[in-house]
């Protein structure tokens, strides 16, 4: 199913790209934008992980240098049989942490300082486990390549708006370069295009979340665990939101890195913490 699910977000950025090709630059702007489309699928299948960890700045740490981060990790991968993956640590005043790579053979787990400072081993151990759970769900792909996706469409977004200002979007007289929506269909495109990438983003991300909380709390063997980390978390990341966060890649995160209240939660990437915390209490009552 996630397999699928990846094929079809690659299919959808490769179909919207080919579309915006063609308001901006009518048919030979098509052919060029499936060749950049197919060209980014590439390039965020093998590299696109290598990017997330870069933009947050996350570096890779040794057991020498976090010997109980590196320890709860092994243990947790072994559990779900899984190889040990790469650990990274982020430099960040806001409690959050994500697990990136295409595969569970090149996974990698990230945690900022801030959520190891205010955790107990438990509630890491909680977070930790809802990490690997998006690594053995093998999930951890189309959520990479959601960023990208979400990337590419808000860059688009800009050009269909430039394109418009300096009258990229006027008919020509050549045939194949004929726009039909012209300037009126590049503006509406500009204004939808973010839009679009929220959706995705809520459409992959949602359910992906209530699935790892579920599998991570089984991992760990202690949901109650897990839901106080999310409260801790949670509270964090509304006192100090991440600074450092990408739009485009907050999906990724256990907690929305953005601070949202009342209707903005509706257009938030994570369910809302409150469900989250309830389904995990009722797993842990089902469990006892």
């Amino acid at each position: 199913m996630n397999t699928l699910k990846t094929v079809l977000l690659m299919t959808v950025l490769m179909v919207f790209f080919v579309f915006v090709g063609g308001l901006i630059g009518g048919r030979n702007g098509m052919y060029i934008a499936f060749g950049i489309a197919f060209a980014m699928n590439i390039f965020s299948y093998w590299f696109s992980s290598s990017i997330v960890l870069k933009m947050y700045g996350a570096k890779e740490v040794t057991e020498a240098e976090y010997p109980a981060l590196h320890r709860l990790v092994r243990n947790l991968a072994t559990r779900a049989h899984i190889p040990m993956p790469k650990v990274c640590v982020m430099q960040s005043a806001t409690p959050n942490a994500f697990a990136t790579g295409r595969n569970p053979q090149h996974a990698v787990v990230a945690v900022t300082t801030a959520i190891m400072g205010i955790l107990s081993e438990d509630e890491l151990e909680g977070v930790l486990a809802h990490e690997l759970a998006h690594i053995n769900g093998r999930d951890i792909l189309i959520g990479t390549v959601a960023a990208t996706m979400a990337g590419a469409i808000m860059m688009l977004a800009d050009m269909a708006r430039w394109a418009a200002i300096f009258g990229g979007g006027h008919s020509s007289d050549d045939e194949n370069n004929s726009n039909p929506l012209g300037m009126v269909g590049m503006i509406v495109v500009s204004i939808l295009a973010p839009l679009a990438a929220t959706l995705i983003q809520m459409a992959i991300s949602r359910s992906r979340e209530y699935r790892a909380d579920e599998e991570g709390a089984r991992l760990c063997g202690r949901p109650l665990s897990l839901a106080s980390a999310l409260d801790k978390i949670s509270k964090g990341v509304a006192y100090h939101p991440m600074e450092e966060a990408k739009p485009a890649t907050a999906h990724m995160m256990i907690m929305n890195p953005f601070s949202a209240s009342g209707m903005l939660n509706l257009f938030s990437t994570h369910p809302p913490v409150e469900e989250r915390i309830k389904r995990l209490r009722e797993q842990a009552r089902g469990m006892r």
